[in-house]
């Protein structure tokens, strides 16, 4: 179907010229609603309906097939869906842009110069965080930049940040057992100290890991941008243990939100 046109009405999107036969309904209906997913960070059934011209019932069974594979999750009071962990595994961030990468660099040239530190933007993918760019310190002693690496979400501060965006059942969902991987003696081992941590990160703003993912790296992330899970993106500053103490860190996250809040400030 190379070059064909694509016509879409109400959330219902076909290829022009396809013969009907060739289209499986229910099927077209999981996979349109997969895509709504991309820009909703919740869907009710009736909302869902609404959205693909479809009947209540119908919206509900494809929503409870979506369920059954991983690919919607459904809160805690059971009205609204939202991306499970499959679909979060599929889904590619739309931060990694070449208008975005551009004024997201001039936020990581802003915080470095503020915090002194190493600082990077990453990306959540899964239950792994994924650095997309950075900028690293002046110091003789430095950590060093981790552009396109990735560590386990729950043992770093951009992580953490990053899930503390997620409601409890998504995170429950991509953590379906209590025990989590320890990458280093200080990580955090269970899911239930986990979701403890995040409601204090909604609280104060922003989260801290020190020593969680590597020994004797300190590190503080804040929010960057992003308004569904797709394209959240995380600002962080990393640090040598002996520059990481509490009050540091603290003053560090207030310096990111300072250089975080120059995104999109140019903008009509």
């Amino acid at each position: 179907m190379t070059g064909a046109r694509v016509q879409a009405e109400k959330g219902n999107a076909r290829p022009i010229g396809q013969p009907r036969g060739y289209t499986i309904e229910s099927l077209d209906t999981g996979l349109r609603l997969m895509q709504l997913f991309l820009t909703h960070d919740s869907l009710t059934v009736t909302e869902a309906a609404e959205r693909l011209s479809v009947g209540r019932s119908t919206a509900h069974r494809v929503l409870s097939t979506l369920e059954g594979r991983g690919f919607a999750v459904r809160d805690a009071s059971g009205r609204g869906y939202s991306a499970g962990p499959e679909l979060v595994r599929l889904g590619r961030p739309a931060g990694f842009g070449a208008a975005v990468r551009t004024e997201v660099g001039a936020v990581l040239d802003d915080a470095v110069r503020r915090t002194g530190e190493t600082v990077q933007s990453a990306a959540l993918i899964g239950d792994q965080i994924l650095a997309t760019d950075g900028r690293e310190s002046a110091h003789p002693v430095r950590v060093t930049r981790d552009a396109g690496g990735t560590r386990p979400a729950h043992a770093t501060a951009g992580g953490k940040l990053l899930l503390s965006r997620m409601s409890e059942e998504q995170v429950r969902a991509l953590y379906p057992r209590e025990r989590l991987a320890a990458v280093t003696p200080s990580t955090l081992t269970s899911r239930a100290a986990l979701l403890a941590e995040l409601t204090d990160i909604r609280a104060c703003g922003y989260a801290v890991a020190r020593g969680e993912a590597v020994p004797g790296v300190h590190a503080v992330a804040v929010a960057l941008t992003g308004s569904t899970w797709r394209d959240r993106l995380v600002l962080i500053a990393c640090a040598p243990a002996d520059r990481g103490d509490d009050e540091a860190l603290a003053r560090r996250a207030r310096e990111l939100h300072r250089s975080a809040a120059l995104l999109g400030a140019g903008r009509p």
